[in-house]
């Protein structure tokens, strides 16, 4: 693979692409690199490759003209650019899967920038990839374009010596790779896993993958949604997820007070059908209550009822599986009396988490504070107690999310039409606060 690295610092690369494997293998001819300089492609006298921003602030933006003309050059040469790509915070995220698609081509151009970035008309100008290493901002594009190289020579044929060093390591498969062990066995009261010193092979195959998966499931769950997993690999998942955020959130479904379809205050039926779906999925996520909060009396006799079939009764026989979900149900006439049954279950008083699909305006239509990201809650959940606080009929009435601690986005606050049922509305909620490997 031969790489063009289009830098306004060639002197950069000097050490790292003259040492150790890399080095190597530019000498037996497997990988290959040139350095173009922007500078030497200027139309000014005095090498100027950047300059101020259209429309003020601060830095300097690199201009269109001699990155244009630095790329011509290569083919100008008689070379092909290959993929074309700009090492950028604005890129895709650098994985094991895109290293393995680029390691194909048999040319590279990387384009390193530097100040406040490229002059976005380069974007138009040429057929572009944007790639990014991390979410940290670097001083220029040079670190990053390395790490293209280090990711996609170490794949070339010949490079790694033996084949099998560049696959069985972590992110080939979406896991990390299990823990590595050397001599002595014993260092310092540390000793090597008895598993990988009886010469076993199954069971030295089976502690790495159940290693590879502890190590993931620890370190980077967020990789796991994209591996090929056995069902025997989920059990042993389970087996070993003992953290439930789920625990510290509670849900309210609040009948009362809602807002009704002219835009008023009010109060809304309580249904067979919420109840029942909203417990169970409740219990699928392990929230430790649904509080039912309405001050209407026969709204309550009627939940009472329900409860006294499926928990007490002769439902409790019929179904023990709905008997649990259902068991989670608690009767409040508000909100404050469902933060005191809260209170009294989890010896915290919770921070209320309203939701609803439109912004909270004052009266003058301004809005009055901004939704709070999943992310932000999610990490309120691991030390505080939450009360997810769910509107039913038209959502929560403004008295209702003026009484929340934070308001969670709409779920689809890309889209124009946000009339979910509160059933499905929580699932979702749940499901990204508390998804399996969250």
């Amino acid at each position: 693979m031969h790489y063009h690295l289009i830098t306004l610092f060639p002197e950069w690369f000097t050490s790292p692409l003259n040492t150790a494997l890399f080095a190597k293998a530019n000498k037996a001819g497997i990988v290959s690199v040139d350095y173009i300089n922007p500078r030497d492609f200027t139309e000014n006298k005095h090498k100027k490759v950047d300059d101020s921003p259209y429309g003020g602030g601060p830095g300097m933006v690199l201009m269109t003209q001699p990155i244009l003309d630095a790329v011509k050059s290569i083919e100008k040469a008689g070379k092909q650019t290959g993929s074309i790509i700009i090492l950028t915070p604005t890129g895709e995220p650098l994985t094991q899967k895109i290293a393995h698609e680029l390691a194909q081509e048999e040319n590279l151009t990387l384009i390193c920038g530097r100040y406040e970035g490229f002059d976005e008309r380069i974007y138009d100008l040429l057929p572009i990839r944007r790639i990014s290493v991390g979410e940290a901002i670097l001083n220029g594009g040079e670190v990053a374009a390395l790490a293209v190289i280090e990711a996609t020579a170490r794949l070339q044929a010949g490079y790694m010596g033996k084949e099998e060093s560049g696959e069985d390591e972590s992110y080939s498969n979406n896991l990390l790779e299990y823990p590595h062990y050397t001599r002595p066995d014993n260092f310092m009261g540390l000793k090597v896993p008895k598993e990988l010193q009886n010469g076993n092979h199954s069971e030295i195959n089976t502690w790495r993958r159940k290693s590879s998966l502890q190590m993931t499931l620890k370190h980077r769950p967020d990789l796991l949604n994209n591996a090929q997993l056995s069902e025997q690999d989920r059990v042993f998942l389970n087996e070993i997820k003992n953290t439930n955020l789920g625990k510290n959130i509670h849900i309210a479904l609040v009948h009362y007070p809602i807002l009704l379809k002219n835009n008023t205050v009010g109060s809304s039926s309580v249904t067979n059908l919420d109840l029942h779906d909203i417990a169970r999925i409740s219990c699928t996520y392990g929230i430790s209550s649904l509080q039912i909060v309405s001050p209407i009396q026969d709204q309550k006799l009627l939940v009472q009822e329900l409860l006294d079939h499926w928990v007490h009764g002769e439902g409790a026989k019929t179904n023990p599986d709905r008997s649990q979900a259902l068991k989670r149900i608690h009767l409040a006439d508000s909100l404050k009396q469902a933060k005191e049954n809260i209170t009294a279950i989890s010896g915290k008083e919770p921070l209320l988490i309203g939701t609803s699909a439109k912004a909270e305006r004052d009266k003058k239509g301004r809005e009055k504070r901004l939704a709070t990201p999943f992310q932000e809650i999610k990490n309120l959940a691991k030390n505080n107690t939450l009360l997810i606080v769910l509107g039913t009929s038209h959502g929560l009435a403004p008295e209702a999310l003026a009484k929340c601690d934070y308001i969670l986005p709409p779920l689809r606050y890309l889209g124009t039409y946000n009339h979910l049922p509160v059933r499905a509305a929580c699932a979702i909620i749940l499901d990204r606060l508390l998804g399996d490997l969250d």
